[in-house]
């Protein structure tokens, strides 16, 4: 099966003639003018380098760092690379990918993940040398979404592909909540906007995160925005004040009080804390 090479922005732009669907596409990209946009239903891997990526998808936008990766399987997603940025990234259609992953575990499909790059950024900077090392990348990819792949038996469903659509709705809910608690957005998400992008009831929907998760969707947003909390208030000197518009409590006292119930310690003695382990 063929291993396309496009070097950006030095190739010709790719919306000028399709890609080919009888294999695979490794992209190397450098610089702001790299920005790129695959077919809507194409799995693809993502490594930064050096610098950041802007990634853009419906309902969503976040960066990816140098360190890294994320392994993307959802709706259409527009990529743009930061002026110092240097990344790889692979792409291809669905039935190349899986293929592959079958191959060497039958049944497996990609699984969609964000993360550190360990493991995976060897074998995308070996496959930049060599398409032969391909096959170590998709060993890697396999042993990475190890844990992702343990929640799909909790997952309903009568058949495998049904079981595997309901783990990836679910997976790009979570993406989605997470995007939305980096972005510091203090814009209403709930449950029932998550029902519809998944297209489930609210019920079906907490009952299918509790049973493949352990929690509902609210349990998890309150997770990582208490979180958020704890890396706003320990690592900048902004006030609790603006704190709480970002992260979207509807008043300080509120915010004071879910700090103090997930921490132990108010958001004063936290930041006290901070300056005195600096200053040791």
């Amino acid at each position: 099966m063929p291993l396309y090479r496009h070097v950006l922005p030095f190739a010709p732009p790719l919306h000028a003639q399709p890609l080919a669907t009888d294999g695979w596409h490794f992209f190397s990209g450098n610089g702001p003018a790299a920005a790129l946009q695959l077919p809507p239903a194409w799995p693809s891997l993502w490594l930064p380098l050096r610098g950041r990526m802007t990634m853009q998808a419906p309902d969503a936008h976040w960066c990816l760092h140098s360190g890294e990766a994320q392994l993307w399987r959802g709706t259409g997603l527009h990529v743009q690379s930061s002026h110092e940025a240097r990344w790889l990234a692979l792409a291809a259609p669905p039935e190349v990918w899986n293929r592959h992953f079958s191959a060497l575990r039958p049944d497996e499909e990609p699984l969609p993940w964000r993360g550190e790059a360990d493991g995976v950024h060897d074998a995308m900077e070996a496959v930049a040398r060599d398409d032969c090392a391909l096959d170590s990348l998709i060993a890697a990819l396999l042993e990475r979404q190890r844990d992702v792949a343990a929640c799909l038996p909790r997952c309903r469903g009568r058949t495998l592909a049904h079981r595997r659509q309901a783990l990836l709705r679910l997976l790009l809910l979570r993406h989605l909540m997470q995007c939305h608690v980096d972005a510091d957005d203090d814009a209403t998400i709930d449950v029932p906007w998550l029902a519809a992008r998944a297209h489930y009831s609210p019920g079906h929907l907490i009952r299918l995160h509790r049973a493949v998760f352990g929690e509902t969707p609210s349990d998890y947003f309150s997770r990582l925005r208490h979180a958020r909390a704890w890396d706003l208030v320990r690592g900048t000197d902004m006030p609790v004040a603006t704190i709480t518009h970002k992260l979207g409590f509807e008043s300080q006292s509120a915010f004071c009080r879910a700090f103090k119930h997930a921490f132990g310690m108010t958001a004063t003695e936290a930041r006290r804390r901070e300056t005195d382990a600096c200053a040791a």
